[in-house]
């Protein structure tokens, strides 16, 4: 797509802009989560955070010494988690077991855990029916591996976010620089890619682009531009 660059008018054009939904599925690390954290707000849409949903369960089985391979303890996990989003100070936070797990979720510890869990077939349908449950009425915009081809098949809008590695993995180490944290260049990048190798391969719920997605490469946006291309195509769909 080419000159996508002007700002676009992000009032509601119609009154039935909150019953459409908006699927964004994408690599690790390549924005898709602040895509549409920004696309919500502008919409005045409910963002759904499917990421944190399953980095929450990851950290839940790693506190608790439970082996996400283990089905009875799978069963056990997931007996017991409530995941839950909060708006605080403008910022979507997540919420397990009623405790505030935003900064947890994020940790390397989880990010190196978080994939593998993710393939677990009962976790994933558990997750799933969560998800569809908090766009059944529309006006949503979700983002993770499947929104477009399992969770919300169909989604109006759908885009497929990707990035060259160097450029994910600088953003990245960029992110966790400035929260403090001691990180490795050269270790976040074989994260990354080894999470889209576990993603992309895995049975149930593969990572792969919805034959309907759009594709953008944000290599080279920045994050207005990159809003700016799915308010366009937002707007494009209700009006059309």
């Amino acid at each position: 797509m080419q000159n996508h660059s002007a700002t676009i008018n992000s009032e509601p054009k119609r009154k039935d802009m909150s019953k459409i939904t908006i699927a964004i599925d994408g690599l690790s690390s390549c924005g898709k989560s602040t895509l549409a954290k920004a696309l919500a707000k502008r919409l005045g849409y409910v963002y759904g955070d499917s990421g944190a949903m399953y980095r929450a369960v990851t950290l839940y089985f790693l506190d608790n010494d439970l082996d996400w391979n283990n089905e009875d303890d799978v069963k056990l996990g997931l007996s017991k988690i409530k995941i839950h989003f909060e708006n605080i100070d403008g910022k979507n936070t997540t919420f397990l077991n009623g405790k505030n797990v935003e900064d947890d979720i994020r940790t390397m510890r989880v990010s190196d855990s978080v994939s593998p869990v993710a393939t677990i077939s009962t976790i994933r349908k558990q997750m799933v029916a969560m998800q569809q449950a908090m766009g059944e009425n529309g006006g949503i915009v979700m983002d993770g591996r499947d929104i477009g081809t399992v969770v919300f098949p169909k989604a109006e809008l759908k885009l497929f976010v990707t990035a060259s590695a160097e450029v994910r993995t600088q953003r990245r180490y960029e992110e966790l620089l400035a929260k403090g944290w001691n990180v490795d260049f050269e270790e976040i990048k074989m994260n990354l890619l080894e999470r889209d190798r576990i993603d992309s391969s895995r049975e149930d719920s593969p990572l792969m682009k919805a034959d309907d997605a759009v594709e953008l490469d944000n290599s080279r946006l920045d994050q207005q531009e990159q809003l700016n291309i799915a308010l366009e195509l937002a707007h494009a769909v209700l009006e059309g």
